[in-house]
């Protein structure tokens, strides 16, 4: 069987002889844990990786949507639904979204994600033509109010299309593609940046019980093998970014099992998103029965995604995070950054 290979990675000050730089990022690895799905997990020195494994792990990710992975970014949700689980109604009028919008971009947010749909445990399907009604006076609003980035969290081509006419940049797919078989077309014709996202199920169902063999290599391959998918189609590698999809047909065990070890997903060769942000699994073991009273949980998750290297944080507390997260960078490099 195959072996998969997750860098240890390490932050801070001293750096070793011989440690090389993880994903052009601000992490490095001196050693890689060997998993296989036939024997117990090894550590070897980086060194004595295969020659191809190492030149994916230590490539400088290339830029998506005019963003570098030079340091963590942060995608901020903006939820124009009535029913999110978490923000449900609270952007619903597109006046309060572009608002809410400009409030983020003004504490440093690098990216808008623009939902029309609710993809909550137990959420029926929504018609394309909602969700456009719903997503795209947001979007045109967004664009008029200014400059930065936007993404459309939809499954739709259609959706995709009217966002990408109103001003997106970039789709964000929980069903990494393969909802609409119209989408990944679309995207690249178009050459646009997408998330390919990993699920179990539909959201309608996902939490009804899920299983895997091995929940981390099970992900890994799914989305390994639709990010292959998506080359065969016309979509560059240099445009896809991967997302284990945290609570998307996973208990609190399965969540945890992929945060110990998110690290592995780099070996994929693509910048990596988390979106753990007010999960169900944070109120659990941390308290907090609404969405809004997780936010210190959601931000510890965040940080300990750092220490992985992940470049990418899909969070509904931006300027919680974001002073966060300039705290953790200079209080691991010793100056602030």
């Amino acid at each position: 069987m195959s072996d998969y290979h997750r860098p240890l990675v390490q932050i801070g000050p001293a750096r070793p002889e011989g440690a090389v730089t993880l994903a052009g990022g601000w992490g490095w690895f001196t050693h890689v844990e060997v998993l296989n799905r036939a024997s117990a997990p090894r550590v070897i020195p980086a060194a004595e990786l295969p020659q191809v494994a190492l030149e994916t792990l230590t490539a400088p990710r290339a830029p998506v949507a005019g963003l570098s992975f030079d340091r963590p970014r942060v995608m901020g949700i903006l939820n124009a639904t009535p029913d999110s689980f978490s923000d449900g109604g609270r952007h619903a009028d597109p006046q309060v979204a572009v608002a809410a919008g400009v409030a983020m971009r003004s504490v440093g947010v690098d990216m808008l994600d623009v939902g029309g749909e609710s993809t909550r445990p137990g959420a029926e399907t929504v018609p394309a033509a909602v969700e456009i009604a719903r997503v795209v006076p947001v979007i045109e609003g967004l664009r008029a109010s200014g400059p930065g980035a936007i993404s459309i969290d939809t499954r739709k081509a259609a959706v995709a299309e009217a966002a990408v006419a109103a001003g997106a940049g970039l789709v964000n797919d929980v069903a990494a593609l393969t909802f609409d078989p119209a989408l990944a077309p679309f995207c690249a014709a178009r050459g646009l940046p997408i998330c390919v996202m990993h699920a179990k199920g539909d959201p309608a169902t996902m939490q009804r019980d899920p299983r895997y063999d091995d929940v981390l290599l099970d992900v890994y391959d799914y989305l390994a093998e639709r990010i292959a998918a998506l080359e065969a189609v016309g979509i560059e590698r240099r445009n896809i970014i991967a997302d284990p999809g945290i609570g998307f047909g996973k208990t609190l065990e399965h969540n945890l099992a992929l945060l110990a070890r998110l690290s592995l997903f780099h070996s994929l060769g693509v910048p990596v998103l988390l979106g753990a942000s007010r999960k169900r699994f944070i109120g659990t073991i941390g308290g907090g029965e609404a969405g809004e009273d997780r936010a210190p949980g959601s931000i510890a998750v965040a940080l300990a995604a750092l220490n992985h290297g992940i470049q990418f944080l899909r969070v509904h507390d931006v300027a919680q995070t974001i002073q966060a997260i300039a705290l953790y960078r200079a209080a691991m490099t010793g100056k602030q950054i």
